[in-house]
């Protein structure tokens, strides 16, 4: 009988298109591993929604497994440790694991080779992380330059089918309960909004990837329209992989519209970020450029700590980043361009470090990601290795109007929701009612930002 084979799941929690399981399902005997090793990524563990998302994800594919005579074993601790006694515990030499670029799995990957024979493939991305450089070998830093050199590079690798069988072991290793991981919340149960937000797993990842195929054609115009969202919303299934972007560029592929045009420069950015963890690990924690502490109001406690719960709570008088952020208490999701106008309105108007955004984001986004986030955050803060200028200030109130928000606002304010689309973007004090005046005005809060800029460049 052949050699059992150890698949370790992280991120790629799918049947299709997993490099990982196709070929230990080619070497013999499968057991599919999920290790919940949370001191390894130390406060980059998942937060509240994705401890949410992950529970519904590895259910969904339990089922899958099942369907095959199959299971997922869960254990919880180091996951070096956990997988090399798992081996012992079923006789397997190897271990097949797609790779990961976050600095806690390339430690762990380092390790873990060290001590059994670890299979790495490439799963996750349209490119292999490192895969794209310049003439001089050298990676990317920018941008543009990359997502050229990337589009000269495809098409990406072809799919992988799922196995069409998973031979199983004689006896299955013991395995946690999914339940008693209590990723779950319960007192209370705030995941009331998401539940009925998102549908959760690899088929319904490939029912939203059906439906995007039908609407990314409007995409170009749509996208930045909150009210309309045209958008994927196929972010948290590509972060816990139940699709790859191979598939969704494979199933896109014939098309010729600028909305696809767009959209793929989107899925090459989530590459991009990749790129940039892969030349600076901790780029979601440490500012690229040097910006000096000086510039930003501390929101340890007095008015800046104040204002940085107003702004988490969706409480600061300005109704299209309050809609953006009470969207995300709800859902675990913020639509596109709201993320940037909440994001700049943290960073530029209530001068506030962009790593308090980061952090409140990491917990509350179901599609939080290593990379993603730290890269999207420094692009708005001006602090990155490509960003957009600290002195670029958008305008929230402009903004909301010129994206026609008053349907989104209504939606996630309801307080207002009977103002007209004339009011609704910036209320007159006297109808307001109980939802607050603004913290700050636009014109001091950017001029207090520029001059603030200009005494940290002395």
């Amino acid at each position: 009988m052949a050699e059992t084979q150890i698949v370790w799941l992280r991120r790629d929690l799918r049947m299709a298109d997993n490099p990982a399981l196709y070929h230990a399902a080619q070497a013999g005997p499968v057991v599919a591993v999920y290790v919940l090793d949370d001191e390894a990524a130390g406060e980059y563990a998942y937060g509240g929604a994705s401890r949410w998302w992950l529970h519904h994800s590895l259910e969904s594919l339990r089922k899958s497994f099942g369907k095959h005579n199959a299971m997922i074993v869960l254990r919880r601790g180091d996951a070096v440790g956990q997988l090399c006694a798992l081996a012992k515990e079923v006789g397997a030499e190897t271990i097949h694991a797609n790779r990961h670029y976050e600095p806690w799995w390339r430690r762990a990957q380092g390790r873990l080779g060290k001590k059994l024979d670890l299979q790495l493939y490439d799963a996750n991305y349209l490119l292999p992380p490192g895969a794209v450089t310049t003439g001089a070998g050298d990676p990317y830093k920018i941008y543009t330059p990359f997502s050229k050199a990337t589009i000269e590079r495809f098409p990406p690798r072809d799919e992988l089918p799922e196995p069409e069988r998973l031979s199983s072991p004689g006896d299955w290793p013991a395995s946690d309960r999914l339940e008693d991981w209590d990723l779950l919340p319960t007192r209370p149960d705030w995941a009331g909004g998401m539940r009925n937000f998102w549908d959760i797993g690899e088929a319904a990842a490939h029912e939203r990837l059906g439906w995007w195929f039908d609407h990314v054609d409007d995409y170009d115009d749509a996208r930045n329209l909150p009210s309309v969202d045209k958008t994927s919303r196929l972010s948290p299934h590509l972060h816990f992989g139940e699709i790859s972007p191979v598939q969704i560029w494979h199933a896109m592929k014939c098309k010729r519209s600028q909305g696809w045009k767009t959209f793929e420069k989107e899925l090459i950015w989530r590459d991009y970020a990749q790129n940039v963890i892969c030349q600076f690990p901790s780029y979601p924690s440490q500012s690229y450029r040097d910006f000096d502490d000086s510039l930003w109001r501390d929101p340890v406690d007095g008015d800046a700590a104040e204002d940085l719960k107003a702004w988490q709570k969706g409480m600061t008088g300005y109704p299209i980043v309050d809609a953006g952020m009470r969207q995300l208490w709800q859902t675990g999701w913020m639509h596109n361009r709201v993320r940037m106008i909440a994001a700049s309105f943290l960073i530029k108007h209530l001068l506030i470090d962009w790593r308090h955004g980061e952090k409140w984001f990491r917990d509350t986004l179901v599609d939080a990601d290593y990379a993603s986030n730290g890269t999207n955050w420094q692009w708005v803060a001006g602090t990155g290795v490509d960003s957009n200028m600290f002195v670029r200030i958008m305008a929230p109130l402009s903004q909301s109007e010129k994206f026609d928000a008053a349907d989104y606002i209504r939606t996630y304010v309801p307080e207002l929701a009977s103002l007209s689309d004339g009011d609704i973007h910036d209320p007159p004090d006297e109808k307001r009612g109980d939802y607050p005046s603004k913290i700050i005005g636009h014109h001091e809060a950017r001029e207090r930002a520029l001059a603030s800029y200009r005494e940290m460049k002395g």
